[in-house]
């Protein structure tokens, strides 16, 4: 079993990002699929959204950054609630982990050499990450394999995927020649608005990105930001959601796509 590494990718906060990575990941085991999200993100949303407390943590993805050839991941990694959904959980103490690797040596590979071990004990690896081009969003890059970039239906986040696309040139230019663009996920979708309609009649007619947005768009629904507040992915939370659907709707096509 070869674990497929997919950095869920944008330098736009508020785009989906984290949500899809949780009802993402969730809906993936629903398909017999088992996986691990590493939540890279200091506000560590991912962690909460599977309802766990990063402060109750002892060890963390920054324990791993900052002593990446010396952990145990089995430690480190904590089961979920659902069968076949783990986590290694983020603490906001990750943001200050940025200054401590600056002057470390290969500092942009902390990540991959913590995580080798695990290439065959999983079918996906899901990674959360700031909403900014950090050291350890560069860390991400380093280590995955494809690159998921959801895209909020907006004039703003459809801007600046022009920036996205140029920060993935470089690296796989300058860190990871093998990384790749796997799709551009449309979010918070909805079809009464002429602005909605508008930004995915641009996504799928632009020549940079029509051939890789995916069928699937996340439609705007409440359920979901329920769903989080609670700790519950949706897909568990309310199973004939719209989230729900669309998130299980995406799991299906992203295997379609891979296998």
């Amino acid at each position: 079993m070869q674990a497929c590494k997919i950095a869920v990718v944008n330098e736009k906060g508020g785009v989906g990002k984290t949500v899809t990575v949780i009802n993402l990941a969730a809906a993936l085991t629903r398909n017999n699929k088992k996986v691990l999200i590493v939540d890279m993100d200091p506000q560590a949303d991912a962690t909460k959204g599977l309802g766990i407390n990063p402060k109750q943590q002892k060890l963390t993805v920054y324990d791993l950054v900052e002593n990446p050839n010396g952990m145990d991941l089995q430690e480190v990694i904590v089961n979920s609630a659902w069968q076949d959904l783990d986590i290694i959980p983020s603490t906001p103490d990750l943001a200050g982990a940025e200054i401590e690797m600056a002057d470390v040596p290969g500092r942009e590979n902390l990540l991959k050499n913590a995580l080798g071990a695990l290439t065959n004990t999983y079918d996906f690896i899901l990674l959360d990450t700031p909403a900014s081009l950090s050291l350890l969003t560069v860390n991400v890059f380093s280590y995955a394999k494809y690159i998921l970039a959801p895209c909020q239906t907006h004039p703003y986040a459809f801007g600046a995927m022009e920036e996205l696309f140029d920060t993935i040139d470089s690296v796989q230019a300058e860190i990871n020649p093998d990384i790749e663009i796997l799709g551009i996920l449309p979010t918070f979708c909805d079809s009464r608005t002429r602005v909605s309609r508008r930004i995915l009649d641009q996504l799928n007619k632009d020549p940079r990105y029509r051939d890789i947005v995916f069928n699937t768009t996340v439609r705007a629904n409440t359920t979901i930001a329920e769903s989080a507040a609670e700790g519950v992915p949706v897909v568990f939370f309310r199973r004939g959601s719209f989230g729900a659907i669309d998130y299980n709707n995406l799991a299906d096509e992203l295997i379609d796509k891979l296998f």
